[in-house]
């Protein structure tokens, strides 16, 4: 009944040719509010209401006159997500949350709770259709691409969950590792980041987000000149061709030679060391020789190793190492002068890891 009223509605206002302004920038709004004979300085009101105050309908934005509030409330729309399931990780530090789009359409976003302030993790496409052997997100498809503003809602529904329920919080850091492969979505992408940094919305430091690829070259040169000084996370997950091919079908069109090349072209152009990320499977890519060929792969790099126990994946029946093979991972590494971490775990009693909780509603 909930999906069918929420159907209902979204074509009532389709009907009433209602256009959504969640997502759009501040000149887009002063556009669309320009035949409404609305000062400029209302459309930064506006959108600080939208933004950064939590508004979902004009309403609530008091310092607007109520005629004019009654007016554009007819025509135009505050499209935020509901949030259709969350879970609370038992030690409080992990929230993930399953957020639906008027369309129907489901997203998952996490927060972590970490020591140098609340992070979070947003999806830009709703699945993946990148086909890693390790990622729940990639069993169902693809269903779409997100748009800037969709993407925004995600930072701004934590953002004012934070605020209402933990004394003013705020959101900190952003890692764009949800499901989905940003440079897939790449315009959307880009506008969803300048929007995000600007005064009006969150104000975030481009230098306080991370985004990570699968390894799309030429959208990874074409990041690296957007003057958006950003950290760049590659998913390496093997340290050789053949093997990144079985794991990473995307490798066979992206060669790993080429990924390692835009990524130090990245380096070398930003200034920002590259993270390389590398899920550990049990006897597939964390022996010796896998661990031999990726020290002699990223010497002399501006680069750090992120090692990733991988959160097994029942369906695609790849195990996780046991303690003593990820310590020696990872001291191998170390002893080879690669600067490198394991990554610290967080929600993994709430299926944190990307695409689990979508999977099991879609299955559901």
């Amino acid at each position: 009944m909930g999906s069918l009223s929420r159907a209902c509605g979204a074509a009532a206002r389709k009907e009433r040719n209602v256009k959504d302004i969640f997502g759009m920038t501040l000149a887009e709004l002063q556009e669309v509010l320009a035949p409404y004979r609305v000062q400029k300085f209302r459309a930064k009101q506006i959108a600080e209401w939208m933004y950064q105050r939590g508004a979902k309908d004009f309403a609530a934005m008091t310092n607007l006159s109520k005629s004019l509030r009654e007016e554009l409330a007819k025509q135009l729309n505050i499209g935020r997500p509901r949030i259709k399931d969350r879970l609370d990780s038992k030690d409080e530090r992990t929230t993930k949350f399953l957020l639906e789009y008027a369309d129907g359409t489901a997203v998952e976003t996490v927060l972590m709770r970490q020591p140098y302030g609340n992070s979070i993790c947003v999806s830009t496409q709703a699945g993946c259709n990148m086909g890693c052997a390790f990622c729940a997100s990639t069993l169902h498809g693809m269903a779409r691409d997100l748009t800037k503003g969709e993407i925004l809602a995600q930072a701004v529904t934590i953002n004012d969950m934070l605020h209402e329920e933990e004394n003013g919080a705020k959101v900190d850091t952003m890692v764009i590792m949800g499901s989905g492969e940003p440079l897939m979505n790449y315009e959307n992408v880009i506008a969803f980041l300048r929007l995000i940094h600007e005064d009006y919305t969150l104000g975030m430091g481009y230098r306080n987000i991370t985004l990570s690829t699968s390894g799309i070259v030429p959208h990874m040169y074409k990041l690296a000149e957007e003057g958006m000084p950003i950290s760049l996370s590659v998913s390496l997950h093997a340290p050789n061709q053949e093997l990144r091919s079985q794991i990473m079908p995307i490798n066979r069109k992206y060669p790993l030679a080429d990924v390692i090349a835009a990524a130090k072209h990245y380096a070398d152009t930003t200034k920002r060391r590259v993270t390389y990320e590398y899920i550990l499977i049990d006897q597939l890519n964390d022996g010796e020789q896998q661990a031999r060929e990726l020290s002699a792969l990223l010497k002399g790099q501006l680069a750090s190793v992120n090692l990733i126990p991988i959160n097994p994946v029942v369906e695609r029946n790849l195990l996780r190492p046991s303690k003593a093979r990820i310590d020696w991972f990872e001291k191998y590494l170390a002893d080879h002068h690669v600067n490198v971490t394991v990554r610290r775990e967080m929600g993994t009693d709430i299926q944190a890891a990307c695409g689990q909780l979508r999977n099991k509603h879609l299955q559901d």
